[in-house]
């Protein structure tokens, strides 16, 4: 059997990082701006 290996070139790594920065900052954009909005109920 041939097994293929996947290496991670740094073209791919930097692809990985802004996929993830493009999912994570709007994500915690989100979670911020909805943490303040419910604090207004408490306080």
């Amino acid at each position: 059997m041939n097994e293929t290996s996947t290496a991670v070139t740094p073209s791919s790594r930097i692809r990985l990082i802004v996929f993830w920065a493009y999912v994570l900052i709007p994500l915690a954009w989100g979670v911020i701006n909805t943490l303040r909005q419910a604090l207004k109920l408490f306080v």
